[in-house]
């Protein structure tokens, strides 16, 4: 069950927030500014997911009252209408509850990311490599800076170790579940056919 209530005071603080934001004597403290700004984009957020749900919820209220009206053809809308709008409004109350746990101290916090190869000789060099520019794009979607501090490269192509500086907001909340062990299982890239690899790569990140 979702706190409504906490929900509806976040709203507020979201609605409270917007014109402090361009108040005179806001602007004017950049320290403040920053402070603020970085409450909105939190809030931000869990208001608009907030909202998402309540929208589904009133079409899945109307979807049932047009299947308790007995009219034929709005029954048959509704039927077909309800199981995605029933799967929206779970995957939504999922992720409303995500946003709403306590942030780790952590979250505003840059990451230096180290991708190592594994298990898997040089076919594990490779997936380290798709690694590093899965995470490069990943970066340049969410407007981060991404600076290579040190690599070291194998023999067919890929990479045995790569460290990177990812700057930018909220990249430790975004990536700090992506550490840990990351398997494949694929052809080697020289053949056409043959037998599958298993590799590994490790993927690890300190904030900074």
């Amino acid at each position: 069950m979702l706190p409504v209530d906490k929900l509806a005071a976040i709203e507020r603080r979201k609605v409270e927030l917007e014109p402090l934001l361009c108040s005179p004597e806001v602007l004017a403290n950049h320290g403040e500014l920053t402070r603020l700004n970085r409450e909105l984009t939190q809030v931000g957020p869990v208001v608009e997911a907030w909202h998402e749900l309540r929208a589904v919820e009133r079409k899945i209220a109307d979807d049932r009252e047009a299947l308790a009206s007995g009219d034929a053809e709005l029954c048959e809308l509704a039927s077909a209408e309800l199981p995605e709008l029933e799967e929206q409004r779970a995957a939504l109350e999922h992720a409303l509850g995500l946003l709403l746990l306590p942030r780790d101290p952590n979250d505003e916090r840059n990451v230096v990311v180290e991708v190592r190869s594994g298990e898997g000789g040089e076919e594990a060099a490779l997936f380290a490599a798709d690694l590093y520019r899965m995470i490069a794009r990943y970066a340049e979607r969410k407007r981060w800076s991404v600076e290579v501090l040190s690599t070291s490269e194998a023999s067919a192509g890929g990479y045995k170790e790569v460290i990177l500086l990812v700057t930018g907001s909220e990249v430790y909340s975004h990536l700090r579940y992506e550490a840990g062990v990351h398997r494949v299982q694929r052809g080697p890239a020289p053949e056409s056919q043959g037998r599958i690899h298993t590799s590994t790569a490790t993927l690890a990140g300190p904030p900074q």
